[in-house]
Parts: C-alpha cells; structure tokens; sequence
C-alpha cells in the first residue's frame, strides 16, 4: 500500500465506515446504549483473548472453532524490502493488537482477534529453494483468474467474532508495513451457524446449506501428522496454506431437488450425515451400494472424489468463509503440511467432482505459514535475518 504518511488510508476508512454501519443497522439503537465515546461491550468483544505468540501461530487451531469474521489481504512486497524486519514489526503489531494496547484500535476490544502471517513462494525461494512453501500452485480448470488475484508475497489473515475490529486491525497492520507492501487482493467473509458434528467439534454450514470442514486433522496427533511442519528448523511449527476464492452458481444449484443436491455432495443437507449411513462424523462407505447395485455415495460425489484415503493423502484443516462481494460464494482457506494433499485432491477432483460445475475460481495462492513467534524469536527471524 503506497502512501505517504501513517495515517489510515482512505480505504481503510471506508471499510471500517462500512462495517460500523452495517452494526448499527443489525443491532439498532436503545435508550440505554453505551455514550459514544465508550462502546458498549458485544458478547463478541468480550470473547476469551487467543495468545498470539506460542509454537504455531494463532488462527489455525486456535481457536478451536473459527472466528465468525475474517479479511485476509494478499500483499507484494517491494523489490529492496527485506521481509524480516518487516516481519518483525507485523509481529510486534499483532501482539499490541491482539492484546488491547494499540491506539490503532481506536478503543475497540480485541475479543478474540487473531492474525495469521505467510509468505508467498518467491519470498520463500530467497532463503531456500527447496524450502517446503517454494512451489506455486499449477494452474487447475474452471479458473478465471486475474494475473493481481493469482499468487503474492504475503498474506494477512485477520479473524475475530466482532466485524468491527476487523477491518481496523487491518488497516493497522498495512500502516505498520506503509510503503513497503502493495495489496494485491483481499476478501472478506462469515462463517455460517456452528452445528455440532461430534463430541467437541463443530462446523459451519455455507452458502449452499451444507455443513462445511466435517473432515480434517481435529486431534493434537492427526495435527502433528498432517498440518504442522516438522523441519527444517526454518519452518518447523508453521503450515502451508492454499486460498481460492470461488464464486458459486447459487441459482442453478437451488434449482436442484434436495436429493439431487445431497448426491453432489455425498452428505445429507439437514444433518451431514453421509448417504451411506452413520453420523456426521462417519467416514463415508464408499463401497456400500443399494440392493439394485447403485452406489449409497455416487461415484462423482464430492466426499468421494476428495477423500483423502482414495486420493492417497493426508488430511486437510479447512476454514472456509462464506463470501457475498465481489459475488457470493466461498473464500476456501485449507491447511497442510505438504502442497500435495491440496494439489492431488484438487487434480482429482477436476477429473469428475459432481460440486465443481458449480463453481468458478477467481483468486488462488499458496503461502508458507511462518511459525510462531516469542520474546526471543520476532516472527519470520528464523527464516530471514
């Protein structure tokens, strides 16, 4: 973001303009309302705070549950910025913010707010090449992608339950970085109501009424296996993370019956229950068939076109936001420690995933999810100096 001094750039302004009103719109005005100088406290911003430094960085497993509102902002940076100082300050920044201490805040609480820092291959490529975080992503079908929506240099993902804090700690975050970054792309989203799936675990539905991130590494061990980078000791503790923002023909996939919508799925609507039985929670039989010999799951439903078993990967931590600008749809943010799992699975998809006819991709990056950060070791130092 080019700018020539520290104050909020104009459009920093208007996004927190536009979402206070839109939280003046949803909760109204009563006569006894908080003074204007001091906020009344939402259920949101009173939410338990997430510690920010730690092995891993927050926003990932913590906390459990994702937030109800994200932003994530793509950035370059210029072609003489070196990423670790800059890094250095994001993290100090993320700290002061997440702990209430920023004036940028404006005298917002923090809640429950996190903000999760990666950088982009190129970045990545300059202190090593064989680096897990080095690969772009292939390009895949049904992509309509402009060349500022694919790839960048860093990525802001900035999450808490109260819309309002927001896009101000974005805005923070870029007048930390000043001139030496250039947005690329953003996209904000929500997450849709929480239903119970399991003992301990829930999920949210999307914008085409299914629940949403049922499958993936929800232990400390599955964690460890599939998610966490274990070396080198560069990246150890961080993840890899693909974005793609996908609009969804809601029409066309409305018009279905509900049958037909559960069968491009592979999961009941009501409940995510797959068609073969169990309960949300299940893995899908893939091999149980009807009494006439049609398979329960159909053979391009998208729970088996994207198993991990079949695909012969590992598990993928999902936290998919729902989207409704530029055009509705998702905002698909997967967690892995391997670029495979995400390449494979999507490979095989592209073959017969009865779910892709639905949906055009519009934006698309990979990022190295730096590892977490403390007093003694800034974010980013152990990757660049």
């Amino acid at each position: 973001m080019h700018r020539d001094d520290r104050h909020p750039s104009r459009r920093a302004f208007l996004d927190v303009t536009g979402a206070t009103v839109a939280a003046g719109l949803l909760t109204g005005c009563s006569s006894d309302s908080a003074p204007p100088d001091r906020p009344a406290p939402s259920a949101a911003a009173t939410a338990a705070p997430v510690p920010a430094t730690g092995r891993h960085q927050a926003g990932i497993t913590l906390p459990r549950s994702g937030q109800r509102n994200l932003l994530a902002v793509v950035a370059d940076l210029g072609a003489d910025v070196a990423p670790g100082p800059l890094l250095a300050e994001l993290g100090e920044a993320v700290r002061t913010l997440t702990a209430g201490s920023d004036p940028r805040l404006l005298g917002l609480s923090p809640g429950d707010l996190t903000v999760t820092v990666g950088v982009g291959p190129r970045l990545v490529r300059t202190a090593g090449a064989d680096l897990p975080g080095a690969t772009d992503l292939p390009r895949f079908s049904r992509e309509r992608i402009a060349p500022r929506a694919r790839g960048g240099d860093l990525l802001l993902q900035i999450c808490a339950g109260d819309a309002l804090v927001v896009p101000v700690a974005a805005a923070a975050l870029l007048d930390q970085a000043g001139d030496r970054v250039r947005e690329r792309w953003r996209q904000s989203g929500r997450r849709g109501t929480e239903v119970p799936v399991a003992k301990d675990l829930t999920a949210p539905r999307n914008l085409l009424g299914f629940i949403d991130g049922i499958v993936g590494p929800h232990t400390p061990a599955e964690q460890e296996r599939d998610l966490w980078l274990t070396g080198p000791p560069e990246v150890a503790g961080g993840t890899l993370a693909v974005l793609r923002r996908m609009e969804l023909d809601l029409p066309r996939f409305a018009a279905l019956s509900v049958a037909d919508q559960e069968a491009v799925f592979g999961r009941r609507r009501s409940t995510g229950v797959p068609l073969s039985g169990g309960t949300a929670a299940s893995p899908p039989e893939l091999g149980a068939k009807t009494p006439d010999g049609r398979y329960l799951v159909p053979a391009d439903a998208h729970v088996r076109r994207a198993n991990p078993t079949v695909v012969g990967v590992g598990h993928m931590l999902r936290r998919s936001y729902s989207t409704d600008e530029p055009a509705p749809g998702l905002l698909f943010i997967s967690f892995q420690n391997t670029l495979r799992t995400f390449t494979a699975t999507l490979t095989r998809m592209d073959t017969s995933d009865a779910l892709l006819p639905f949906t055009t991709t519009t934006a698309s990056a990979p990022f190295l999810i730096l590892p977490g950060f403390d007093d003694q070791h800034p974010l980013g130092s152990r990757l660049f100096t």
